[in-house]
C-alpha cells in the first residue's frame, strides 16, 4: 500500500510539475540533478518543488517574477539578477532565505545556503532612512557554505571554499577563500586545506 501511495504521489508531482513548468518557469532551470533519477516513484524532488511553488504562487502571488522554483517562505527580490547553476536549485528551497538582488547575486557552483540567511545588495542610507545607498553585487565562489541565520551585506565577495558560521554578519570580502569565517563582523577563524 505504501509503495502504491508513493507511486501515486510521484506521478502527481511529475504530471502537475510539467503542466506548471509551461506557465511559470524557464526550462534551463528545470534540468540538472534535481530533475534526473527517481525519488517518489516516477518523480524527482525537482518536480515536487515545481508543483509546490506553482501552487503557492497561484494562492499567494509570492515570488511570481522568479523563472525558477522557489519554496514558499523563501523571498527573492529581483530574481533576474541572480546567477546560479541549475544543479544548485536547492538553495531556493529552504524557509526564510532572503535574496535581495538589486545589485546582483552570483552563487558559485556547489554552494549551499542555510535556512534564514539574508543576502542583501542595497542598504538604507544612514543619513536619510527613506533613501537607499547604491546597490553592490554579492559574489559567492564555488563550494561555499553559508550557515543558518547568517547575513551577507552589499559588495561582499567570498572566494571558493569559504564557510560562513551560523549567525555571522559578513560586512567585508574574503576573496582568498578556503577559510572559515564567523562572528559579527565576520573574521577568519581558521584556514581550510584545499
Amino acid at each position: 500500500m505504501k509503495l502504491l501511495l508513493t507511486g501515486f504521489k510521484g506521478c502527481w508531482y511529475f504530471l502537475w510539475g510539467h503542466i506548471f513548468a509551461a506557465f511559470f518557469y524557464d526550462r534551463k532551470y528545470l534540468a540538472g540533478r534535481w530533475f534526473t533519477g527517481k525519488l517518489h516513484g516516477l518523480c524527482t524532488i525537482g518536480w515536487e518543488w515545481v508543483t509546490k511553488d506553482a501552487m503557492a504562487r497561484i494562492r499567494t502571488g509570492e515570488n511570481r517574477a522568479a523563472r525558477f522554483p522557489v519554496a514558499y517562505g523563501c523571498r527573492v527580490v529581483c530574481p533576474e539578477k541572480i546567477s546560479f547553476h541549475p544543479d544548485d536549485l536547492n538553495n531556493f528551497q529552504s524557509f526564510g532565505i532572503y535574496y535581495q538582488a538589486f545589485g546582483g547575486i552570483t552563487l558559485g557552483r556547489g554552494t549551499y545556503i542555510g535556512p534564514n540567511v539574508g543576502l542583501i545588495t542595497a542598504n538604507h542610507d544612514p543619513k536619510d532612512l527613506d533613501e537607499h545607498l547604491d546597490p553592490e553585487p554579492i559574489v559567492l565562489g564555488e563550494k561555499c557554505w553559508i550557515g543558518m541565520n547568517a547575513v551577507i551585506l552589499p559588495g561582499v565577495v567570498l572566494g571558493s571554499g569559504t564557510v560562513v558560521g551560523a549567525g555571522s554578519v559578513v560586512t567585508r570580502s574574503f576573496p582568498e577563500g578556503h577559510c572559515v569565517i564567523a562572528g559579527n563582523p565576520a573574521r577568519i577563524i581558521r584556514k581550510v586545506e584545499q
